[in-house]
């Protein structure tokens, strides 16, 4: 038997394992059976290429509990090591970049993973065991061996009997980690770290129900019997070229990533590139709500089909994090826990690369199927519209799929826009306007007022949508976006003004300060405006500036965008052309002409949604007695 000492320069490095793993030392069971993967793969290429004289056979990796004698095993049947090797990779190389390592964390103001580049992805063992041992075959005719150590620089290694090819890591199992005795959390751990391995991985036994024979009664129960419980599809779509699979495979591999989620996603995008980076995987785009903060972190990255995280900040563009599905790639960068990326070039041409392919995707969706894109659009838009909004290349692309839907269920792209009513809806500047209304109930009368005048009216309701008015209005030259109730529609669009008003200025102006005395100081600015007298009397508009800041201050609530706090502010448009409005400047009482103006100012504020509280029961009170 041989005994030694590792050769690491550092006496303390395992202390630094438990201190600096010890926040994420679950990963430990990800790590081994990444090495068992490691080692089954190699032999399968040995083998491929006519150098190991061996078997490959169907090897799977198996993970046993011992719970009496608090064990934990990690058996492959891979390519081994021999006694030679056992010291060159367990004793020496492990321990290459120590100093290196000790040099840079060791004022690390918080805990970090040191697995990875410092080829430390086997002693992460340490951090729940106080004893591991290896028994190894190599494929080689070389003798088994035994090699233990007890979390110290000591180790012993020594000949054994194992006599089939592989490698059994036995964890002692510290008392602290005792969790990871029982078969819930190993089956957790599995399903989150190597739920798609490429190596089958049995956890256990289940049984298995075998048909009837033909001769069987009824009431015969049906036969059963005991299998491989394999907890892992070695061979997952992404791994599958997209002409290898249907719509119901990638339907099934949905389910399969999220077997709690009910609703199909509306469809996916298939990611599949070898240059100038490796990297494929399956995006899919389910049902959205308007909430932009609850959708996210339902990527999960994986690297050579081993979990991540499913935190993909950075490698995929922030519009794209309300997706869902798996993205694979062996040239991400991560630190030496594989658990964080690090942002470099790579990183930025594959965020780059999977903005493109998202674009190029919806656009054939859209040429192709134009009608179903159009009936997929609310459950999609935020989406598009945010990534229009935060990406100059995806806006340039998305601009011949995007859609401006009508209040009417009719969708145009922007060019199909500009050429139905450039020529009709022009402002005072010629800027091309372009209606629209955020919630067709409360905008209702505005919305009709509008398509009165033979004007089209968008439909434009998500949270995204005051922001991205903001770029198009810069990005496009001469356009501008105005809601329905920013002010009248007659003042939002130039038109020949034939209009005649039926009041005198003085009349104007006497009225003018009679409603300015009933209104008091509540923010409102008052326009006469000569109009169609079956036009309201009363109209209240919003200021399409001071609006839309509001919008997205709002917006801006969950940290997306910032904004400061703008008052509220308000136009009351009084058409001296309506026959109320005349009424009220010839009522001979204060009193009556107090209240009819009182009366039809509430109504314009129903009418805009902003009675409420005190205000609403005086009016109701008010217009019971005006009944009677």
């Amino acid at each position: 038997m041989a005994t030694g000492k590792i050769n690491v320069s550092v006496e303390n490095i395992f202390p630094l394992i438990k201190k600096f793993l010890y926040s994420d030392h679950e990963i430990f069971l990800r790590e081994l059976i990444s090495n068992a993967t490691d080692a089954t793969l190699k032999l399968k290429h040995l083998t491929s290429i006519g150098e190991a004289k061996v078997e490959y056979g169907d090897p799977i990796i198996e993970v046993k509990i011992d719970k009496d004698n608090k064990q934990l095993r990690i058996i492959d049947q891979g390519i081994g090591m021999t006694e030679e090797e056992v010291k060159k990779y367990i004793n020496e190389v492990a321990f290459s970049g120590a100093e290196e390592f000790l040099d840079k964390y060791k004022d690390a103001e918080k805990d970090a993973g040191i697995i990875g580049h410092f080829g430390l992805g086997f002693y992460s063992s340490f951090m729940v065991a106080d004893k591991v041992e290896i028994y190894t075959k190599s494929y080689q005719d070389a003798p088994a061996v035994r090699w233990v150590c007890d979390g110290s620089p000591e180790f012993e290694l020594e000949a054994t009997e194992k006599t089939d090819r592989g490698t059994e890591i036995v964890l002692h199992i510290a008392e602290d980690s005792v969790e990871f005795l029982e078969d819930s959390r190993i089956r957790e751990l599995l399903g989150k770290y190597n739920k798609f391995m490429p190596i089958p991985i049995k956890f256990g036994t289940k049984t298995e129900t075998l048909p009837k024979p033909e001769d069987a009664k009824e009431e015969d129960p049906a036969p059963t019997k005991e299998v491989d419980d394999i907890i892992n599809n070695p061979t997952p779509a992404w791994t599958k070229k997209p002409t290898d699979l249907k719509e119901e495979d990638y339907g099934a591999f949905y389910r399969e990533l999220y077997p709690m989620q009910f609703e199909e996603p509306l469809f996916n995008i298939h990611l599949n590139v070898d240059y100038p980076f490796n990297l494929t995987g399956i995006l899919y785009f389910p049902k959205l709500t308007q909430d932009l903060n609850i959708q996210k972190d339902r990527i999960q990255l994986y690297q050579n089909q081993v979990f991540i995280t499913d935190n993909v900040e950075g490698i995929v563009p922030e519009f794209l994090t309300m997706l869902r599905g798996v993205i694979d790639s062996p040239d991400i960068p991560l630190n030496v826990s594989r658990s964080y990326l690090q942002a470099d070039g790579a990183v930025k041409k594959i965020a780059t690369y999977i903005t493109k392919k998202v674009a190029d995707k919806l656009n054939s969706i859209f040429k192709n199927n134009r009608e179903d894109f159009e009936s997929k659009w609310n459950d999609i838009k935020v989406v598009i519209e945010y990534g229009m909004l935060s990406e100059d290349k995806f806006f340039e692309k998305a601009e011949k799929f995007a859609l401006y839907p009508t209040v009417d269920g009719q969708f145009f792209t922007y060019e199909e826009l500009e050429k139905k009513i450039k020529d009709h809806q022009t402002d005072k500047d010629d800027k091309m306007v372009i209606l629209y209304a955020s919630d067709k109930e409360a905008q209702h009368s505005y919305i009709e007022a509008a398509k009165a005048k033979g004007y089209e009216v968008l439909l434009l309701d998500s949270p995204i949508v005051p922001h991205l008015m903001q770029k198009l209005e810069t990005s496009k030259e001469k356009v501008s976006f105005a809601r329905v109730d920013a002010d009248h529609v007659d003042n939002l669009i130039k038109k020949e003004d034939t209009t005649i008003s039926k009041m005198s200025d003085d009349e104007k102006d006497k009225l003018k300060g009679e409603i300015e005395n009933v209104l008091g100081e509540k923010g409102y600015t008052i326009q006469m405006e000569a109009m169609d007298s079956q036009a309201q009397p009363f109209i209240i508009t919003e200021p399409e500036f001071i609006r839309r800041m509001k919008e997205m201050q709002q917006t801006g609530g969950g940290g997306m965008f910032g904004m400061g706090n703008m008052p509220d502010m308000f136009n009351l448009i009084v058409n001296t052309n309506h026959d109320l409005v005349n009424e009220i400047l010839n009522t001979k009482t204060a009193k009556k002409r107090e209240r009819l103006i009182n009366q039809s100012l509430d109504l314009a504020r129903l009418s805009k949604g902003l009675l409420k509280g005190e205000e609403l029961t005086q009016f109701i009170s008010r217009s019971y007695e005006m009944i009677k």
